[in-house]
C-alpha cells in the first residue's frame, strides 16, 4: 500500500460504528435490539415482523430509520433518542488508535448515520475526545442516510470538504461508492474485504486494523 496514495489528503472522514472501534465489541448489537424493539411498539407488530422490517428498511434506504420515515412518517428524533439510550460498557479507550489519529495532518472530521450526541459518547468511551474537528450525525444531512449522495453533499458542503483531497473510512461498503465518485480516497474498515460487487473499484484499500493502516500512511 503505497504512502504516497494519501500525501494528496487534508481532509480525514471517518465512519463511527464498527470503524471507530472493532464489531467485536458488539455496540451496535445494542442498538439493533432497541431498532426492532422501537418499531414493534410503533407500528404494533411481533418480533419477528419487526426484525424482519428492521433489516428490510435497512437493505433497501440505507438505516431502518429512513424506512421508518418513508414508509410510515415516524418522527426521528424519538427514534434516535430511543435506539441509542444503550450501555457504553463494552468500549474502552484505544491509545494506540487516538496517536494515529492525532497523526493525522489536516482536518479530521467523523460522519454517521446515528446521532452526533451519540457519536460524542462514543469517542469520549474510546479516548478519541478532542481529535475531531467536527462531528455529524443523519440530523446533520436533514435525516437522509448514508449511501444516498444527498447526504454526502449535505454533509460535505457543510464542512466545506474538498472531496478531491479527503478520504473515507467506512465499514459498509455501500457507504463508500458515493465517496468513490466524488474523488475521495476509500478505506474499507471490516474483518474481510467487501464480496463483490459490493467490493468493487469503489474501495480502494481494506483494513481489518485501522490504527496499524494509519500508522502506514502518516
Amino acid at each position: 500500500m503505497p504512502k504516497q496514495d494519501f500525501s494528496h489528503v487534508s481532509t480525514w472522514v471517518f465512519d463511527l460504528d464498527n470503524t471507530l472501534y472493532p464489531p467485536e465489541m458488539r455496540l451496535f448489537d445494542q442498538i439493533e435490539t432497541r431498532m426492532t424493539d422501537y418499531v414493534m411498539h410503533t407500528l404494533g407488530v411481533d418480533a419477528p415482523r419487526a426484525n424482519h422490517l428492521r433489516k428490510h428498511y435497512w437493505r433497501e434506504y440505507g438505516t431502518t430509520l429512513a424506512g421508518l420515515m418513508r414508509e410510515h412518517d415516524v418522527d426521528p428524533l424519538p427514534y434516535l433518542d430511543a435506539v441509542h439510550d444503550i450501555s457504553f460498557a463494552p468500549l474502552f479507550p484505544d491509545a494506540h488508535l487516538a496517536a494515529r489519529i492525532r497523526a493525522l495532518p489536516g482536518r479530521r472530521i467523523v460522519y454517521t448515520n446515528g446521532s452526533a450526541p451519540y457519536a460524542e459518547r462514543v469517542i469520549e468511551a474510546r479516548g478519541l475526545s478532542g481529535l475531531f474537528d467536527a462531528v455529524y450525525g443523519v440530523e446533520h444531512a436533514g435525516f437522509l442516510p448514508k449511501p444516498e449522495r444527498a447526504a454526502f453533499e449535505a454533509i460535505f458542503a457543510r464542512d466545506g470538504v474538498t472531496t478531491e483531497t479527503a478520504a473515507m473510512f467506512e465499514d459498509d461498503p455501500r457507504n463508500l461508492r458515493v465517496p468513490h465518485e466524488m474523488g475521495m480516497k476509500t478505506v474499507h474498515v471490516a474483518p474481510t474485504p467487501a464480496p463483490r460487487p459490493d467490493g468493487g473499484d469503489h474501495i480502494h484499500h481494506h483494513t481489518d486494523d485501522l490504527p496499524t493502516f494509519l500508522g502506514k500512511i502518516v
